[in-house]
């Protein structure tokens, strides 16, 4: 079992062009949690920090722009609701931070985790200072059709 103080996260830069949605947040999912690392501790945050850059350039397969839908209660009394495509031209980076979210344990140190992810809609992010290293994460949409 490793100790909070033992962990070293290392910065990881992701570009999220043309990657599945699905497919690129399970993977971001696993490096925040740390699985991918022989010293995993279910009670520990032993995770990666992952910058995402190119949110907007993302793809979902299948109709799901314009099918799939947010939802999201006001304190009024109904949920208000968004299309996927709506939501890429107001919130790209809400895309892929909710179904990150989504695929994290649902407990308290989910919260943890997820301020271990930062997600950008452009190419620039202000973390050049922790000199990230270049991960490729997910399948890109070419690779999807070809197999």
């Amino acid at each position: 079992m490793i100790k909070a103080a033992d962990v070293e996260p290392k910065w990881l830069l992701v570009d999220a062009t043309d990657k599945i949605v699905g497919r690129l947040a399970s993977e971001i999912a696993v490096r925040l949690m740390g699985k991918h690392r022989p010293t995993y501790t279910p009670h520990v945050v032993t995770g990666d920090c992952v910058i995402v850059v190119n949110a907007e350039k993302v793809h979902f397969t299948g109709n799901k722009w314009e099918n799939k839908r947010y939802a999201w209660y006001t304190g009024y009394t109904r949920q208000r609701t968004i299309s996927a495509g709506d939501r890429l031209e107001r919130r790209p980076e809400l895309i892929l931070q909710e179904a990150v979210r989504r695929m994290l344990p649902k407990n308290k140190l989910a919260n943890k985790m997820l301020a271990n992810l930062k997600v950008y809609a452009g190419p620039d992010h202000p973390h050049q200072a922790q000199q990230a290293e270049k991960v490729d994460l997910g399948v890109t949409v070419a690779e999807k059709t070809k197999a």
